[in-house]
């Protein structure tokens, strides 16, 4: 862009963010409230910006506004342009000091319980002042709206979306597991079929073709255990295998690295690893901050034994 023309010497910063907090608020009323400026100065602010431009970029109606198409790709960029900017104070920041820093990442609940601590104590230990934020969620989503620079789980399908990177890390190896007090717990030998019948607490994707414990009982010949219990809370799931009556099926990297190794009993029954990889998942075209790359090349570094199949 020529920035002496009227939109380069017109667009500003400010009236992009009153733009983005109108849109995300849904009210020009809501977001002057948010914004601590009067209704009438953001009015005028969308105002000029539909001039200057001319376009519509939002639609007025009796419940609020909403970005019209050309409204979604102004803020869609704009979004980019303030990442990038606190992308580049944060490089500044690392380089005036590299131990300190802020990460904003993602993970799933069974990275959280093992390798996601296993990274941070690592590395905190390396630059004692740096500090993490993780979220819990839809990977995507928060890679698209940038409220993380990364993710690290599991992929759910081989198929990853055209905007996103995905970066193998290892396939992780699982077991079927019990509470420390279940009377499978000692035993050293356990045939695969003398489980099927027992309570288990599983999630959904457990159940899905490809799963390993799927895989195991059709090589057996054995009808899928049954789910007494579905879902992916590990405190729910934690908290039935320490009544001693349920089995479950547990991620190597949660043995390995989580608090879970001194609560439960892995039981010697081999599955087969998740045909699905362990990923780190990244936004294209989204440059990473210094302290991300920090922690991605820790994590590569930890799991290379688990990569290995050590």
């Amino acid at each position: 862009m020529n920035w002496t023309d009227p939109i380069g010497r017109r667009l500003k910063l400010r009236d992009l963010h009153i733009l983005m907090v109108v849109a995300q608020r849904g009210s020009m009323a809501r977001a002057a409230k948010q914004l601590a400026i009067s209704q009438p100065v953001v009015s005028r602010t969308i105002a000029d910006l539909e001039r200057t431009l001319g376009v519509r970029l939002l639609d007025r109606t009796p419940q609020g506004v909403a970005p019209t198409p050309f409204g979604r790709v102004l803020l869609r960029r704009s979004l980019a342009a303030f990442d990038e900017l606190r992308q580049s104070v944060k490089e500044i920041e690392f380089l005036a000091d590299p131990n300190v820093g802020d990460l904003q990442a993602g993970c799933s609940e069974y990275m959280a319980a093992g390798l996601i601590p296993a990274v941070i104590d690592r590395l905190s230990r390396r630059h004692p002042q740096l500090r993490f934020h993780f979220e819990l969620g839809d990977a995507a989503t928060q890679l698209r709206e940038r409220k993380v620079e990364f993710v690290i789980a599991r992929l759910l399908s081989n198929n990853v979306e055209e905007d996103i990177n995905s970066e193998a890390l290892f396939h992780e190896p699982v077991f079927i597991a019990a509470g420390k007090g279940n009377k499978w717990a000692g035993r050293r030998k356990i045939a695969l079929s003398e489980l099927a019948h027992e309570p288990w607490m599983l999630a959904p994707l457990e159940l899905t073709e490809g799963s390993p414990l799927v895989e195991a009982f059709r090589a057996e010949g054995l009808p899928l255990p049954q789910a007494r219990v579905l879902g992916y809370s590990l405190p729910l799931r934690n908290g039935l295998l320490a009544t001693g009556r349920f089995l479950t099926m547990v991620p190597g990297s949660v043995l390995r690295f989580g608090a879970e190794r001194l609560l439960l009993k892995p039981l010697p029954v081999k599955l087969p690893k998740w045909q699905l990889p362990v990923a780190i998942l990244t936004l294209k075209n989204r440059t990473l901050s210094p302290v991300a790359q920090l922690f991605i090349n820790c994590a590569r570094e930890i799991v290379g034994p688990l990569a290995r199949g050590d």
